[in-house]
């Protein structure tokens, strides 16, 4: 399939699904979503098949060596080199990068040279650092890939201290003529970050033989964005803190008086509960709040409602790029599966969507993603792990309103 075919193919599709939605016809419009998608995985799947066969390409010339030494008498010097590996861009070098591959391939050491033994060693640094070119691709694609994790505030901040809010949500404040700014005397209170690790498996099943450095890196960055993202993503809507060694979630706190919108256990959401939402959101908060909820939620309780003059109140149009752009009331809606759908009978009481500025939320990151192999003992498998130490908060819950619906 090439560029031309596949976003003829894409348009069509898209138009047809433009045309469903204005007929209302929702489950077509589903189906019709269903094989935009598959028409883009076919056509991704063929982008990456055929870059892994350039690169396999370009790593085809071989140069031949002719030996051309002459014998000379005298004392034989082994082990000599004149390579110098450059400390601040040690991770960076090729030849760290090759060896890295060798190491998580089939377990060879990377040589004593190419670790940086000049640094401080912690017992929490275990396993070998990811190659900073690689590093960079994986949090770019993560931040591209996430739904969530690119609105977020990000931080590095060293965990165990107690950083105040002002720190990581700062605010202006009027002074005279020639005075400072009272920052430092204000009580703003505080948050604390811990060390939580999060690690995936890393299935990479490639031969080194037969393997080049930019398919393994590719394949690696793929498998790591992919189970990263959707944990992190995960523990900044639902996670639940200290007691499950992970980041607290926005769905863990209390909503300030007034924010929480409860629909009866015998009424539907309706018309009404989204005005009270809006109407429980702080006018200073009003700016950055985005809606949060599943996609089900959306299609099933939001898409179809309509305002006192009979007009859609959800909304979905598509960019420039073809992804689709969700609305509620002219907010802009992040879909997610981290949290629960909406139900008329929940046994329990059920927040299914919330009003949130993802900005009011701080992930904080302290460690730099290590890589560390090991050999399952049931299985006899190589797993190979990524390593990260992460923690995250609300650090301004004024912006959280929530739809709440009641078992009882």
């Amino acid at each position: 399939m090439n560029k031309e075919k596949y976003l003829a193919d894409r348009k069509k599709l898209m138009d047809e699904a433009q045309a469903l939605i204005c007929a209302g016809k929702l489950d077509e419009f589903e189906a019709k979503v269903k094989e935009v998608e598959a028409l883009d995985a076919q056509f991704e799947a063929a982008c990456k098949a055929q870059a892994n066969l350039n690169a396999l390409n370009d790593n085809t010339t071989v140069t031949p060596l002719e030996n051309k030494s002459t014998t000379v008498e005298g004392k034989v010097i082994e082990n000599m080199t004149t390579e110098v590996v450059v400390k601040d861009n040690l991770y960076a070098s090729l030849e760290y990068r090759n060896a890295f591959m060798r190491n998580v391939l089939n377990g060879e050491p990377i040589p004593g040279k190419l670790l940086n033994t000049d640094a401080n060693t912690k017992t929490t640094d275990v396993g070998h650092v990811i190659p900073a070119p690689v590093m960079e691709k994986i949090i770019e694609k993560m931040e591209a890939t996430g739904m969530i994790l690119p609105l977020v505030t990000r931080t590095s901040y060293k965990g165990g201290l107690a950083i105040p809010t002002s720190s990581v949500k700062p605010t202006a404040t009027w002074v005279a003529e020639g005075a400072g700014s009272d920052k430092q005397k204000k009580t703003t209170g505080s948050v604390t970050f811990n060390y939580y690790k999060l690690r995936c498996a890393v299935s990479v099943s490639l031969e080194v033989d037969t393997v080049t450095l930019a398919i393994f890196e590719t394949t690696l960055i793929n498998n790591v964005v992919e189970a990263m993202t959707k944990a992190l993503e995960q523990a900044i809507v639902s996670g639940t803190g200290g007691n499950a060694y992970q980041p607290l979630g926005i769905l863990a706190e209390t909503p300030a008086t007034g924010q929480k919108v409860e629909i009866a256990k015998a009424n539907k959401v309706a018309y009404a509960d989204l005005m009270a939402a809006e109407a429980a959101l702080p006018l200073a908060y009003e700016n950055g709040a985005v809606w949060f909820m599943t996609k089900y939620t959306f299609m099933n309780c939001f898409v179809g409602m309509v305002d006192a003059e009979g007009q859609p109140i959800a909304r979905v149009t598509y960019g420039i790029a073809g992804k689709p752009e969700r609305t509620l009331l002219g907010r802009t809606v992040i879909l997610n599966d981290y949290m629960d759908n909406y139900t008329q009978t929940p046994t329990a009481a059920t927040t299914f969507a919330f009003l949130f500025n993802p900005k009011d939320y701080v992930l904080n990151t302290n460690l730099q993603m290590t890589i560390k192999k090991y050999e399952d003992n049931d299985t006899d498998d190589q797993v190979t792990k990524a390593i990260m130490l992460v923690d995250g908060k609300v650090v301004d819950k004024n912006s959280l309103v929530t739809l709440v619906k009641k078992a009882s």
